[in-house]
């Protein structure tokens, strides 16, 4: 059991790792888009404010231990997570090599839920709680549009009839600003997943009886996060930055204070969000202040197709990866 938990450690790590890279766009694609930050300081900014968060909350981390199984059913059974583990490895590591801004929520919810049905039918998911789990990846992403749209018009009706070249000036000095705070917020919500998932391991191996994340799982949770984001996804981030709509310094700032805000929210709540596509829906959301010509949906339908595909994908993945598993 032992030698178990320790690969499923490993693996989550690396899974946060993984994740790191594949959504460094989120903190950093706006600010490289409109010239706010240089690559390297966009890099540093992020890793360092991502790891931060990371050892800042732990609402979210509970959440995932608690709510998408029943412990009790799967005691001393953690090879449910194994495979949950190494099938949302695999979809990440697919869609990075897309470019395809996935969620890396949506495919370790759908992997653990697999792998969970196949190791004990219905009676090892918590229904109640994958529900409200759902019920904040489907509402997030409306969330986010509305917010992006909400923060751009208040930025239009603020600086309307003034000079461009020096308003965009100033705004660089402030996204600055929100895309620490973006980085942050994606840092409070996204390593969180990972100690959930250590933690739910830890109960199940019976080296844990309580639902509390220890310290050492907070910090290398965030250590594996920050180290993945200093890696760089550049096949997200031109997707992301460059994309879905034309973004100057304000929309930038605004892309990035509507979704900061949303994910904050969540990470407060409790509630696992995918912040590859709340800030992908921010950004939708400043586009859309400038007309539904000015987004590019061809991107905006890839990004939807992959929101859509990746929790059955995934859901099937976890299943299949425990399969070998099961067998005598």
């Amino acid at each position: 059991m032992c030698e178990v938990l320790m690969l499923i450690i490993c693996l989550a790590l690396a899974f946060d790792f993984i994740n790191g890279f594949h959504d460094t766009a989120n903190a950093v694609a706006t600010s490289l888009a409109t010239g706010a930050l240089t690559t390297r300081s966009a890099i540093l900014l992020a890793t360092t404010m991502n790891f931060l968060g990371a050892l800042t909350f732990t609402e979210v981390a509970l959440t995932i231990a608690e709510s998408i199984v029943d412990t009790a059913v799967l005691f001393n059974n953690p090879k449910t997570i194994l495979a949950a583990l190494l099938a949302a490895i695999v979809w990440n590591l697919f869609t990075w090599f897309g470019g395809l801004p996935s969620s890396s929520s949506h495919a370790l919810v759908g992997a653990l839920t697999g792998a969970t049905l196949a190791a004990a039918g219905l009676m090892g998911v918590n229904l109640a709680g994958l529900a409200n789990i759902f019920q904040a990846l489907v509402l997030s992403p409306l969330l986010a549009v509305t917010a992006g749209f909400t923060v751009m018009s208040i930025v239009f009706s603020l600086t309307r009839g003034r000079a461009s070249s020096r308003l965009n000036r100033h705004f660089r000095h402030w996204q600055r600003l929100t895309a620490a705070l973006q980085a942050f917020s994606h840092g409070t919500n996204d390593a969180q997943k990972t100690m959930g998932v250590i933690t739910l391991a830890l109960i199940l191996t019976g080296y844990q009886q309580s639902f509390v994340v220890p310290l050492w799982v907070k910090i290398l949770s965030a250590l594996a996060l920050a180290l993945g984001t200093s890696c760089g996804g550049w096949r997200i981030i031109r997707t992301v930055g460059r994309g879905i709509t034309h973004l100057d310094p304000p929309a930038g700032f605004a892309a990035d204070m509507g979704s900061a805000l949303v994910i904050f929210t969540a990470t407060l709540l409790g509630l696992p969000v995918s912040t590859t596509h709340v800030i992908s829906s921010s950004i939708t959301g400043v586009g859309l202040t400038r007309g539904a010509k000015a987004v590019s949906w061809s991107t905006v339908a890839r990004i939807l197709l992959a929101w859509v595909f990746t929790l059955p994908a995934t859901t099937v993945l976890g299943a299949l990866f425990y399969i070998p598993w099961s067998l005598p």
